[in-house]
């Protein structure tokens, strides 16, 4: 099994309503696409609620394998899902790694 964690910093200067309504909806998105990639085992966003910390959201999903990762993340679903958070996303940092 393969693990995907990614986690989004977003633009400290982004409006705060821009930024929430952005995550809200990035969620949703992401959440709603095991119905449509099957390849999906399990996915999850978390928002962070500790202004304090540096990333904004971490997207925790699961994979029988690598290809299955790189089939996702190509998925037109996954990259219209991704131009969500375009706007105010900052950067990004991803780890891949079998269990």
């Amino acid at each position: 099994m393969v693990k995907h964690i990614v986690l989004f910093k977003l633009k400290d200067e982004a409006p705060a309503d821009k930024k929430l309504a952005a995550m809200n909806d990035f969620k949703s998105a992401i959440e709603a696409l095991p119905a449509k990639i099957s390849v999906i085992r399990k996915i999850e966003v978390g928002l962070n609620m500790n202004p304090a910390e540096t990333w904004s959201i971490a997207l925790y999903s699961e994979f029988d394998t690598l290809d299955d990762v790189k089939y996702y993340a190509t998925h037109p679903e996954h990259v219209a899902a991704g131009k969500l958070i375009a706007e105010v996303k900052e950067s990004r940092a991803c780890v891949d790694y079998e269990e």
